[in-house]
Formats: structure tokens, sequence, C-alpha cells
């Protein structure tokens, strides 16, 4: 592992704001056994794979023993220096620290690093697998490259800076003004608790997912969709091709349907009924008992 300190400096003082987040909020984690108002010292765990020179060890061991307690179910981010690389990169060394008594992994997180008004300099997905496993009440130092290219600010201070980790909100639902008025209190409960069954889609997808299909008098198909948008954006959607298979796997229906401009919120689910005329049915006699949505290219 090579070394973190800029131009071999070993006389890193700690820069930055520390940002706190609950380990229930980040890892869906928490333990019960000590006092919300209990302080939490966090002992210096260094990856196994480091080398570090004896100086460049007491250098860590000495800014973590600079750090303030955590409370109990915390999971913090302590900065500790600052600086651009020869290639124009962001460079931000930190503690990542945990005051759960047992240890803790991560997966692929989102980290924001921010300026003194708490405005974003850069936002970057890093896999912390790659941190190994966080022992109980443990700070250990990581290295987090922000490339040039999604720098958002080249003027900013180096020491009241933060980073910290984006925590996505939860996957909700979005009802149009229309089923929102038209539905009843125990329908919309139960779409909220559909939506909160489901596992979300993945962050920046969009998918479509049939709740209910059924045949009216008429012989019209009226189809019921989730359209699940898992962007951080709102998304709008102004034309939308589907076609709907039946239990035999075939084609029954297909279709474009102009949506004037329906807009579904960022990380949400929105349900929409769709209408395909008698008329336009590839096959009148389907069988729903079970059968897929899907959007098409035109």
């Amino acid at each position: 592992m090579l070394s973190f300190f800029r131009k071999n400096n070993t006389k890193v003082q700690k820069e930055g704001k520390e940002s706190t987040i609950s380990a229930s909020d980040m890892l869906n984690e928490s333990e019960e056994t000590v006092s919300a108002d209990t302080d939490i010292d966090t002992e210096l765990s260094l990856h196994p794979s480091w080398d570090l020179s004896e100086e460049q060890g007491y250098v860590y061991r000495f800014l973590n023993n600079e750090l303030s307690p955590l409370k109990p179910n915390q999971i913090s981010l302590a900065p500790i220096e600052l600086h651009r690389d020869d290639n124009g990169d962001l460079i931000a060394i930190a503690f990542v620290r945990n005051s759960l008594e047992k240890a803790i992994t991560f997966e692929e997180v989102t980290l924001l690093l921010l300026d003194g008004e708490h405005q974003p300099i850069a936002r970057q997905a890093f896999n912390l697998a790659e941190l190994g496993e966080l022992p109980g009440k443990s700070s250990r130092p990581w290295q987090f490259i922000f490339p040039h290219p999604i720098i958002m600010k080249d003027q900013y201070s180096t020491t009241d800076w933060s980073i910290a980790f984006e925590i996505k909100p939860k996957h909700a639902l979005d009802l149009a003004e229309s089923w929102n008025s038209s539905l009843s209190t125990e329908d919309k409960e139960k779409l909220r608790e559909l939506v909160d069954s489901l596992t979300p889609p993945k962050v920046g997808e969009v998918n479509f997912m049939g709740m209910q299909a059924f045949k009216r008098e008429n012989g019209d198909l009226h189809v019921t969709v989730l359209i699940r948008n898992g962007s951080p954006k709102n998304i709008t959607i102004q034309q939308l091709p589907l076609q709907v298979t039946d239990a035999s796997g075939e084609i029954v229906a297909k279709g474009g349907f102009q949506l004037d401009d329906l807009e579904v919120k960022a990380n949400t689910t929105k349900p929409w009924t769709f209408i395909f005329p008698a008329s336009i049915l590839l096959k009148p006699e389907m069988d729903l008992s079970t059968w897929r949505v899907a959007a098409v290219q035109e």
C-alpha cells in the first residue's frame, strides 16, 4: 500500500469537519447494549495490506487519538487531508469510523466532498468493500480519489471541508393527482405496502412492473403498470410503447401511448393504467393467469 501522505509529508495535521450518520441508516445495523449518551472512543485499525514506516504509523495513531468520541450506533468520516495530485484529481484522506461493538463491511457507497458551506465540491461512487472488515469501535484511514472531470468547483478551503455518505432516501410511492383523489385511503395504503415490499430498482435504473391486467366487457385490455424510477432525478415520459405477453408466452397486445409529459419523481414508483383498445389486440382470447408487460422499441 502506497503512502497516503502528500509528498511523503509525515507532519500531517487533521483538517476538515467530521460527518456522522446512524449505522441503521447506512447499513441497517444497530445495537441497544449501551446508553445512547455513552461516549465511544475508536481504536486505530490499519488495513492488513498496509506497510507503513514507524513514523507514519505514529502520525496515524496521533491523529486518531485526537478524534472526538462517537455515540453508540454511529459511522463517521473524519477528514485528515485534502490535496490535488499531478493529474488534477482531488485526494481526500479520512478515517472511516465505527462505534458499533461488532465489525462491519461496506459495499458500493456514494460520497460527497463538501466545502465549508456544505456545498458539493465533488460526488463519486466508491467500492468500499476494498476497505475490508472494519472492527468494532475502530477507525481506519482511507484514501478517496475524486477524478478531475467530476470536480464541480476549484475554489474551496482545505481546512473546513468534509466528506460525507450520500444516503439514498427510501424508495416511495408517487401518486398522480387523479389517482390520489380517486383512491380510498385503504387502497393508497395497500399500494404503499406493495411498493415497500419490492426490491427498489438499481441506482439510475427505470423499469416497468405489471400490477393488474383485465379485459372489460367491451373487449378493451386494461393494464396497470408500476413505473419505477431508481434515478436521483425526476424523469418525464412523453410516449411509451408497450407490449403485453400472456401465460402462453405470446404477445397479446402491443401499442404506443402518448403520456402528455408524465413525470415520475426521483426514487419513486408511480402506478399508471394503459388501455389497449379491442381493435388492436393481437390475441382476443388470452390467458392472463400470468402475464408480463415490457417497454419495447417502436
